[in-house]
């Protein structure tokens, strides 16, 4: 069991002793040995680590989309293993927003549409939905193109409209899985300080994995999973090259 790194306040999601195990023939794959976490609303945390160090397996179990094979996630102040599948899709519906390097935006639906798509989802009223939308597209710096569909804007443009369209219901936790891995490094640089300055204004705890070392001096700490552990890893300077 790997020593809990948590700072200071009441965490929304927590990680106790998790363990992931996967069958590969006759071999038992070992990808999380007791991993322990807190996570705090506001923070960001990145997680870094070489690729097949179980980032993304990491990232599912917090995320509610996988089940560990042993440890407790903690969601809420509730041992989210112990919901109900209805109770746990709910959570992820409404209380966990999502990022990946691929943005899937609806190509049919301009921005605003699609950030507002999953509040409409949720019931909320078009109306309403969209003008969350617009707050949050202007947050990103993207108001001017509200109104444009994703083969009208960037790769950094439609990321952007991504992250807005993972807060829009408002989450308390938001997972990030390598978000701007197919950008440029200015790109990505513009693209990571818009979704800290959003996530702290939200006040939304983000658990981010990435490959790009350079971006972790934005965030509040930095941790490495090695051999299945998470260790903490020393934070690089925005000056210091990669």
């Amino acid at each position: 069991m790997t020593e809990a790194i948590v700072p200071q306040g009441e965490a929304v999601l927590s990680l106790r002793d998790v363990e992931r195990r996967y069958k590969s023939g006759d071999r038992i794959l070992h990808v999380l040995r007791g991993v322990d976490l807190d996570l705090h609303a506001g923070e960001i945390v990145g997680l870094i680590g070489p690729s097949g160090s179980g980032k993304s397996t990491m990232l599912h179990v917090a995320g509610l989309l996988e089940k560990p094979d042993a440890g407790h996630v903690m969601f809420g102040g509730k041992d989210a293993l112990t919901m109900s599948d209805d109770a746990r899709t709910m959570a992820r519906r409404l209380q966990l927003g999502f990022v990946y390097q691929f943005h899937h935006l609806l190509p049919e639906l301009n921005a605003v549409d699609n950030v507002a798509a999953p509040l409409m989802i949720n019931g909320v009223s078009r109306n309403k939905a969209r003008k969350r939308g617009q707050e949050l597209l202007r947050m990103m710096g993207l108001n001017e193109r509200d109104h444009h569909r994703p083969g009208q804007l960037s790769g950094g443009e439609q990321q952007r409209v991504a992250i807005a369209r993972s807060l829009a219901n408002k989450p308390k936790v938001l997972i990030a899985d390598e978000p701007t891995g197919n950008l440029d490094p200015n790109t990505s640089r513009v693209v990571f300080q818009n979704l800290f300055d959003i996530a702290k204004q939200e006040g939304v705890a983000v658990l981010v994995a990435t490959h790009n070392v350079e971006l972790t001096s934005y965030m509040d700490r930095v941790l490495a999973l090695h051999e299945g552990q998470l260790t903490k890893a020393p934070q690089r300077g925005a000056s210091d090259s990669v």
